[in-house]
């Protein structure tokens, strides 16, 4: 393989990108990002410090933003956090936790004020008012509160799932456990940080140190980690804090400002940050930032930005959502960190299709507080672009919750003898061919993968981790390690064999297997039971089709209703039915790509097969339904020309509140085209297969507004 054209290099402006370039620059942020949100999610131990992160995340938006075909139901530019960690309950949020869209320079809240302004057609002089207040670095958490008293604490986990920690947050002396004032909503989530100052992180390490106990590496992960303690007398001694900054599902709201609320959060009991201010423009909101940018080191407690709200909350309701971030908010964030370190070894590690991740194997370094040891190569090109060899010096940067990322080998250090070879080779004992993918125009892209297949042992063992996943199955007890021993015993060799498994007992005798024992079994074994009732989401992402994740899954899910819908329109798809086709492809972000996928993943006998005995062993629950009290609940709406009376964000943010399915394209079951002056083609087709025709008007009387 030749090195590495100029056009590959992940360098290159987005807006200098062709599609191929971006696609394959979109695959390898994702690789980055995807791999390790797990490692401050889910594991309390982030490899990297914010801001690179958030440069990686601002460059893959920019990239979907240039390049909107990328933007799936499955990117991650709509996905928040990771699945909640095992051992504590689960808790469904009321109202999701999500994430904030970051801003990285003075132009992106210069551009976030101006986005609000025109998504509420206001003009330049019409007065619009935001909060600013620094943003902590600690542990989400949502505090529910019944009549006043507090009744369940959940951290964010996904955003619309979370850990139960209540008796664990009642040890927290700034949390009441009875809010005070008359004006006490009957349910009422109140949100906030979990954190630990500078000085208590110290001596909390210091004391860990001498009783040899766990060191921390960071305040924040000292406090996740104090929460998350299953007895809570420990999490009692650990000097954890709270915030508290929001809210969720309110029965009714004591005021109809974001200040307004932060002040009635502070009468009601809870420490709000004194450090925030009513700001009046994008100059104003830039000079706070740089004024907490100053005291950063001097506050007791680490900050990573300062967070930016729509003060009016009228206006918050109709600026609403866009994927994983509401469009009302947003967080300016602080500069990166890096540092210089050795490349000891490059690793190839084989994923579940069969996708082939060089990891650079580092000489520990400290970045930003965290040791770090490894970091992804992403791809052969991105190897051949670094030119890095093993023994090379490296600058290496961290950002959140992701691993570290190679930005380039320092030139004037020893460098590594011989180039490095991608191999061609799966390591795995197969020893079968590496090929790279092939994209649109032929063209060579950035994945290799194994042409193993199930035959390779690697793809196998990492389809069934995928299948017991958190965020699929979610079977406690089955790990990493557990799946490779019963993956090489032969006990465990499809997903259908994890319900089985048990019956087979008599012949494994598990409990006399190393690391086990009665208990570890029976509670296997329980935790295997518990899991026969699956929600349509989980199991359709479960299956591990390529392109299919959660978000992607969730979409399917609620599109078809029913797993027996769902796989009927499959083999239909396989079939090319253009029906079938057309239908999956109505669904709101889901295009070719992953009915393609669709297609290869049931098309393939063996996969039919394994999903049958899959479908024999488990009950598949129907998909959770959208709204259907409304005039346009189950309805598909189009909505095409210059509209007038709302912006088309605001319009199909609308429509999707109430239970409408909002499409790009006009069929014979769309339900509603909504028409503005200047429709065209869409307004051809809508006559052409006879759909009602609406004016903005029309569509304002339709829902009752």
């Amino acid at each position: 393989m030749k090195a590495a054209k100029p056009h590959r290099d992940s360098k290159l402006a987005v807006a200098e990108m062709t599609a191929n370039q971006a696609k394959r620059e979109h695959a390898r942020l994702e690789a980055e990002i995807k791999t390790h949100d797990e490692a401050y999610y889910q594991k309390d131990a982030p490899l990297v410090p914010d801001a690179e992160y958030d440069a990686l995340r601002q460059r893959y938006n920019a990239i979907e933003e240039r390049f909107p075909d990328l933007r799936t139901l499955d990117s991650l530019s709509r996905k928040v956090g990771a699945a909640p960690a095992r051992g504590f309950a689960k808790v469904r949020h009321a109202v999701p936790m999500l994430s904030l869209e970051n801003a990285f320079s003075d132009t992106d809240v210069t551009d976030f004020v101006g986005r609000i302004r025109r998504f509420l057609n206001l003009k330049e002089d019409a007065e619009l008012a935001f909060t600013a207040e620094p943003k902590i670095d600690g542990l989400s958490m949502s505090l529910r509160y019944e009549g006043g008293e507090l009744k369940v604490a959940a951290t964010r986990g996904d955003g619309a799932e979370g850990e139960d920690v209540t008796a664990n947050i009642k040890t927290l002396k700034d949390v009441p456990h009875k809010l005070k004032g008359k004006r006490v909503p009957e349910v009422c989530e109140v949100r906030g940080e979990v954190y630990m100052t500078k000085a208590d992180f110290l001596a909390l390490n210091k004391r860990q140190a001498e009783t040899g106990g766990q060191i921390f590496a960071n305040p924040r992960n000292s406090a996740a980690g104090s929460l998350r303690q299953k007895d809570s007398s420990i999490t009692a001694s650990r000097p954890l804090r709270f915030f508290a900054y929001a809210w969720g599902e309110m029965s009714e709201m004591p005021a109809d400002k974001q200040s307004s609320m932060i002040k009635w959060l502070g009468s009601a009991g809870f420490h709000v940050n004194p450090i925030w201010k009513l700001c009046h423009s994008a100059e104003e909101l830039l000079a706070f930032q740089h004024e907490v940018g100053l005291k950063r080191a001097t506050l007791e407690y680490d900050i990573d930005g300062v967070v930016y709200k729509t003060d009016r909350l009228d206006w918050q309701e109709r600026l609403g959502f866009v994927s994983r971030t509401p469009r009302w908010a947003i967080a300016h964030k602080f500069a990166a960190e890096r540092a210089a370190t050795v490349v000891r070894d490059i690793e190839i590690q084989v994923g579940r299709t069969g996708a082939l991740t060089p990891v650079a194997k580092l000489e520990p370094v400290t970045v930003g507080g965290v040791v770090v040891q490894n970091a992804t190569l992403h791809n052969q090109d991105e190897i051949e672009r670094l030119g890095v060899r093993i023994g090379d010096t490296v600058t290496i940067q961290r950002a959140g919750d992701v691993i570290p990322q190679v930005v380039e080998v320092v030139q004037d250090k020893p460098r590594g003898k011989k180039a490095y070879k991608f191999p061609t080779e799966c390591p795995c004992p197969l020893k079968t061919e590496v090929v790279r993918e092939v994209i649109a125009g032929g063209e060579a892209g950035a994945r290799a993968h194994c042409t193993g297949e199930f035959a390779c042992p690697f793809q196998r063992t990492q389809h069934l981790m995928h299948f017991v996943s958190r965020r699929a199955f979610d079977i406690e007890g089955l790990g990493e390690k557990q799946i490779e021993l019963f993956y090489e015993q032969g006990w465990v060799k499809e997903p259908a064999d994890i319900f089985t498994l048990q019956e087979r007992d008599k012949k494994i005798n598990l409990k006399d297997v190393e690391g086990y024992g009665e208990i570890s079994v029976r509670n296997l074994y329980q935790s295997i039971e518990a899991r026969r009732d699956i929600s349509l989401e989980r199991f359709i992402y479960a299956l591990g089709i390529r392109h299919v994740g959660e978000t992607t899954a969730i979409a399917l899910a609620r599109g078809y209703g029913s797993w027996q819908a769902f796989h009927d329109a499959a083999l239909k798809v396989v079939d090319k039915d253009e029906e079938a086709v057309a239908e999956m492809d109505a669904l709101d972000q889901i295009g070719d790509t992953v009915i393609e996928a669709i297609g290869e993943y049931f098309g393939e006998s063996h996969n039919r097969k394994l999903v049958d005995r899959l479908v024999g062993q488990v009950s598949i629950k129907e998909a959770e339904r959208p709204k259907t009290d409304t005039a346009v609940a189950g309805k598909t709406v189009v909505f095409t020309g210059s509209l007038e009376k709302m912006t088309r964000d605001e319009a199909k943010a609308m429509a999707e509140r109430l239970g409408a399915k909002v499409s790009g394209s006009v069929s014979k079951k769309t339900d509603y085209v909504v028409a503005g002056p200047g429709a065209g083609s869409k307004l051809a087709e809508a006559q052409k297969h006879g759909v009602q025709v609406l004016s903005e008007d029309d569509w304002f009387r339709l829902i009752g507004r």
